[in-house]
């Protein structure tokens, strides 16, 4: 299908008359619904209430609204928090789209003797395009009740971790692979030429359609030629885009582990977050294939989970050990253990996430189906990260680096995975005892030692930005920052240290280097 085939899907927003779309946009930026004037209106306490999916302190403060404020107010009630507005604050709220243009493009019905809201219509103010506005299918706090299995989700955390740590670099040819409501492409399209789109959804591809069409200004988009930039393609996995390659691929896969049913049907699934098959094997999956699908030097970013396994004993197994198993041996690959969770917890979360507890019997039959699926395969947590994947322009990759790191970090990211990717690469060509370095300005010391010794037991080097990492020195090492002011290099201030402290120790200039080369790729030591 084009992605004009995706304009007038049954049960989701219509995008085949841009003269209601463009009404639509009137109406919007007429009553400046953007989060600025959100918060104006229900205060700061409301908004982060929002957040979390609570939405009494908001329509407490809606309604307090002023006159001159209701406009905006039932905008507010109908599409953030999915409840009935009369037919003339409608009208009042959407004068130019007005209810029959609002029912034309599928996003209100009638209720009782008003109308609600059938889908969200989110702020999303991206430091891309700007403000945009983001349909997607109402949540379980708007509209209550188990969630429709091909729900289409709106601008989660996940999502938006997953913008905020791709790396921005310009490219030609762009995937972004399970695209849901088109967060992604948003951003894409910021600094890809062309951005191929997929879902194995038609709603979620539908939702993505309207909400390319609605904002095509702030996205710089003909909307009479959607296909110069955006193609829209229906399918599981890489099958839409067989035998294609692509310079940067990005995906928020529907990677959560949930237990297979006998005689499962694929209606049965939340397909949101359910890809199908067994335990993890869809990410695994996803990663063994992706390197075809990658140009020289493309690159594939991604969020997330894989399961742990457990020894007899009980004891978990490095959480890497599956991860790695992955990749081919030729692609250069980071990937970062951001949380780690026990089966129990797991399972809550996504019952929580689907409304699936509100039924008692059904949801202990749910509950334990996670922990026997878990039992099964000797799985004792699982984790979550981001994953960055490279195939190498030519020769052999120069990074296979697997970290945990579970400590709050600075979004955005991508910079920082930018710079440190860059420095690696540099490194691999350059001699470092050549080049003068100086300390990063983000970066402290620390110095703990027992009351009255005469040297600190421990020095530590704290990074206050990025990934805020905390590196452990010793004396050499300590001693190497301490100079780097940029007037010497590091082979200079390498012998000095080594006639000070390193004579006689055959490893000393190869540990110390080694200790140097670490703090440069994290970030804390850079180049003049």
């Amino acid at each position: 299908m084009n992605a004009a085939e995706f304009a007038t899907i049954t049960d989701a927003p219509h995008s085949d008359n841009l003269e209601l779309l463009h009404r639509l946009y009137e109406d919007l930026s007429a009553l400046d619904y953007g989060n600025e004037r959100l918060a104006e209106l229900v205060g700061t306490e409301a908004m982060e209430a929002l957040g979390r999916d609570q939405t009494r302190p908001a329509l407490r403060a809606l309604d307090r609204a002023e006159p001159a404020q209701r406009p905006l107010a039932d905008a507010v009630r109908l599409f953030e928090l999915g409840l009935k507005v009369s037919a003339g604050g409608v009208t009042n709220a959407f004068p130019a789209t007005r209810i029959e243009g609002l029912r034309r493009l599928g996003l209100i019905e009638s209720y009782g003797e008003g109308f609600r809201a059938r889908v969200a219509l989110s702020i999303h103010e991206s430091d891309v395009a700007g403000r945009l506005w983001v349909a997607h299918d109402l949540g379980a706090h708007q509209r209550p009740g188990t969630l429709r299995t091909d729900h289409v989700l709106g601008i989660g955390h996940a999502s938006l971790s997953l913008a905020q740590v791709t790396i921005r670099r310009p490219v030609q040819r762009a995937l972004d692979l399970g695209t849901g409501c088109g967060v992604q492409v948003f951003h894409l399209l910021g600094h890809a030429q062309h951005v191929t789109a997929t879902d194995l959804s038609e709603r979620a591809l539908a939702f993505t359609r309207f909400n390319l069409m609605l904002n095509h200004r702030a996205l710089d988009l003909d909307p009479q030629n959607l296909g110069e930039r955006i193609s829209l393609r229906q399918g599981s996995l890489f099958e839409p885009v067989a035998a294609e390659q692509f310079e940067l691929i990005v995906t928020n896969p529907p990677f959560v582990i949930t237990p297979r049913k006998p005689l499962e049907r694929d209606s049965d699934r939340f397909t949101y977050r359910d890809g199908g098959m067994a335990g993890d094997q869809l990410v695994s999956t996803l990663l063994t294939q992706a390197a075809d699908y990658l140009s020289p030097g493309g690159t594939l970013q991604l969020l997330a989970n894989w399961e742990i396994r457990h020894e007899p004993s009980g004891e978990l197994r490095p959480w890497d050990e599956r991860v790695a198993s992955w990749f081919a041996p030729e692609l250069d690959v980071w990937a970062i253990q951001r949380e780690q969770t026990g089966p129990a917890s797991y399972a809550e979360t996504w019952l929580r996430d689907a409304s699936q507890h509100s039924d008692q019997s059904a949801y202990a039959a749910a509950y334990d189906a996670y922990l026997e699926d878990f039992d099964s395969r000797e799985v004792g947590a699982v984790g979550f990260g981001y994953l960055w994947v490279r195939r190498p322009l030519a020769g052999k990759p120069v990074l296979r680096r697997f970290e945990e790191i579970t400590h709050p970090v600075q979004q955005p990211l991508g910079p920082t995975l930018q710079r440190d990717i860059a420095t690696v690469d540099e490194l691999d060509q350059a001699d470092i005892t050549d080049w003068h370095l100086e300390v990063a300005e983000d970066v402290t010391e620390e110095r703990h030692q027992r009351p009255g010794a005469e040297h600190p037991g421990v020095i530590l080097l704290r990074q206050g930005a990025g990934l805020r990492r905390t590196e452990l020195l010793d004396s050499a090492l300590a001693g190497f920052v301490s100079a780097c002011d940029g007037e010497l290099s590091v082979g200079q201030l390498g012998v000095a240290l080594e006639s000070l402290i390193g004579a006689g120790d055959p490893e000393f200039t190869q540990r110390l280097y080694s200790g140097v080369e670490r703090l440069i790729v994290h970030g804390l030591l850079r180049k003049v």
